[in-house]
């Protein structure tokens, strides 16, 4: 009797995974793919996390191509030559996102020369008087002293 109820269990697992929604999987690779362009009015999340009008006009025309049997590298494509490489959330690597990629850390590395320079620079010791300008200022404070203050 056990034996029958592990088995009716498993076969109705079976029969209830095999009428699985099949715009799942679409629909879980239409989110992956949002997440990797950029909302180009919010420019500062992905299409999949903006509740702007533009970046839903996007989800849909991702969901479009995708339903057009489109592959992935096809509607990045596709947004890429209508925005610019400015929509792929992470650009790739190439002449024209060397700036993109590099320019934080030049920025990063030319800030903290520019704080060693001035580290360096308070660090140096104030350069000593010679007798001959010590007795000037000498003479200097002597001579402020004997005139009358207003």
């Amino acid at each position: 009797m056990k034996l029958h109820t592990v088995l009716g269990g498993g076969l109705l697992l079976v029969a209830l995974g095999g009428h699985a929604n099949p715009a799942e999987p679409l629909q879980a690779r239409e989110m992956a793919l949002a997440a990797q362009l950029r909302c180009v009015v919010c420019q500062n999340q992905t299409v999949a996390e903006s509740h702007a009008p533009m970046a839903a006009d996007m989800r849909r025309e991702i969901r479009a191509q995708m339903e057009q049997g489109r592959s992935d590298a096809e509607v990045v494509a596709f947004f890429e030559q209508r925005y610019g490489a400015f929509v792929r959330y992470n650009p790739p690597w190439k002449p024209s996102t060397w700036l993109l990629w590099g320019g934080p850390f030049v920025v990063v590395t030319a800030g903290l020369l520019l704080l060693r320079r001035t580290l360096r620079r308070r660090q140096t010791p104030p350069s000593t008087l010679s007798a001959a300008q010590r007795q000037q200022v000498q003479t200097w404070l002597h001579q402020s002293d004997g005139k009358e203050q207003p």
